[in-house]
């Protein structure tokens, strides 16, 4: 028989549920406002709860604008991104942390510089850069940019400190059974490493998701656009702001997010707890 919670632990879970209440209220009204009319939104006194669950402005979104292309776009560069995001990453911290090179330590640096450097102060360049490679309106820069950007730094540090937590007798071992570099790698510490690779494919995937200054800067057509981009669309032609629409959009848009932390929240927090073990 399990043994009763103390009173404190309870006290302690009030405290928690009552200072989330600013973090999560907004979330909810957004969702709940996206079933809400434009004059239902303002209504006084403000209302949690629709009125009535009316789709309509789901439909809307994907019908009068470029909703549906933008989602996509979103959706298959957050994938590349992630995806290749992971695969350097685990190479380049295994490479980091295992292997002895000249020039490593200060290697590892200039990469961890990546993650120093203002995006405002490297755009000009960037985008002189991409430019001259007929690049613009293309969402290949986008994806460069956040595989070899900051984020890809921080995912190089995360893998980097991850292989450094684990024990060197598992390669030994491994070296004594015949493996070479490349099979200590794929058969030993790969597999160790599901939730680093966890974290740094959620670190990945929401910078993707969410970045709003590239896009802005390289596209123009908002066929093109991501949805941070395409959300600042909703609005009538003397720029009014269609707000039923806007946070309906926003609420599809927060889904992917909600799910991806959901499905990888255990092995996100172990990652973050491995990685400050050894520098």
């Amino acid at each position: 028989m399990k043994p009763k919670p103390h009173p404190l632990v309870w006290l302690w879970y009030a405290v928690m549920a009552f200072l989330a209440i600013p973090f999560v209220f907004p979330t909810l009204w957004m969702l709940s406002a996206s079933f809400k009319s434009a004059a239902e939104i303002f209504a006084s006194p403000l209302g949690l709860l629709p009125h009535s669950l009316d789709l309509g402005n789901f439909g809307q979104v994907f019908r009068d604008y470029p909703f549906a292309a933008q989602y996509y776009n979103s959706v298959y560069i957050a994938v590349i991104v992630t995806a290749a995001t992971i695969v350097l990453a685990a190479l380049a911290g295994y490479g980091f942390a295992r292997l002895r090179f000249p020039g490593r330590d200060l290697l590892f640096i200039a990469c961890l510089s990546a993650m120093m450097l203002p995006a405002e102060a490297l755009a000009v360049p960037q985008f002189v850069l991409f430019k001259l490679g007929g690049l613009i309106n293309s969402h290949l820069p986008i994806i460069l940019l956040q595989i070899f950007g900051s984020t890809g730094a921080l995912a190089v540090f995360l893998m980097r400190q991850h292989f450094l937590g684990l024990p060197r007798e598992l390669e030994e071992a491994a070296l004594i059974d015949g493996l070479n570099r490349w099979g200590i790698f794929w058969r030993v510490m790969l597999p160790l490493s599901k939730p680093a690779m966890m974290a740094v494919g959620i670190f990945a995937f929401l910078n993707s998701w969410n970045d709003y200054f590239n896009p802005l800067i390289y596209l123009s057509n908002p066929t093109q656009f991501t949805l941070p981009l395409g959300l600042q669309g909703f609005t009538d032609p003397l720029g009014g702001v269609f707000w039923h629409l806007t946070l309906t959009a926003s609420s599809l848009a927060t889904l992917p997010l909600l799910l991806a932390f959901l499905v990888a929240q255990r092995q996100f927090v172990e990652s973050l707890v491995s990685s400050g073990i050894k520098g």
